[in-house]
């Protein structure tokens, strides 16, 4: 019975119940469309930090735009400085943009909007089902995102920064807070 459930379970692409293991610091690289996309929807500041940058791959399409960008990353994957972003407690003037690890996204979203100053964007690329759950609940009925964007065209993240060829089984969005706003939150799609 558990073992059928299982085999369900990674049919529809449950992170739990793969066969594979997860990366153990939670490494899935953004494509670059996710960071092309974002500048086509959103008016961002000219200082961007990317603070769980992995390798680059969203930097770098920001770099290419013009925009003035700090990369970092726990990890020292040969892109950008090393540094524990929820450590962090000196204010930034500019928006932050990352794909946190999952397991800590909510964190990463409480410290950047800690730390950026007001009108700032806060801008986190997660699965839709991060809406989900009574503790995100509470952050969304704190701190409401100004938009979310959901992809229409499931953008692929990759392994270790491996994308494979086959078909994203996640459903992704872009969570847009701006630091002071206090209205209801408009969902749309984009791709």
């Amino acid at each position: 019975m558990i073992e059928g459930y299982k085999k369900v379970a990674r049919m529809i692409g449950s992170h739990n119940m793969s066969e594979t293991d997860r990366e153990k610091n939670d490494y899935y690289a953004t494509s670059p469309e996710a960071a092309k996309w974002l500048l086509k929807i959103e008016d961002l500041n000219k200082n961007i930090w990317e603070c769980a940058c992995g390798e680059g791959h969203l930097s770098k399409v920001f770099v290419e735009k013009g925009f003035n960008v700090w990369s970092s990353d726990l990890i020292d994957r040969g892109y950008g400085t090393q540094i524990d972003f929820l450590k962090w407690d000196l204010p930034y003037s500019g928006d932050i943009v990352t794909n946190p690890p999952y397991k800590y996204a909510q964190e990463f979203i409480e410290h950047a909007l800690k730390i950026v100053g007001t009108g700032n964007k806060v801008c986190m690329f997660l699965k839709v089902q991060f809406l989900e759950g009574k503790a995100r609940k509470k952050l969304f009925e704190e701190f409401p995102p100004k938009r979310i964007w959901v992809s229409s065209s499931r953008i692929k993240c990759g392994m270790n920064g491996q994308f494979s060829e086959s078909a994203s089984m996640m459903a992704l969005a872009w969570f847009v807070w701006e630091k002071g706003y206090e209205g209801d939150t408009v969902v749309k799609w984009f791709n």
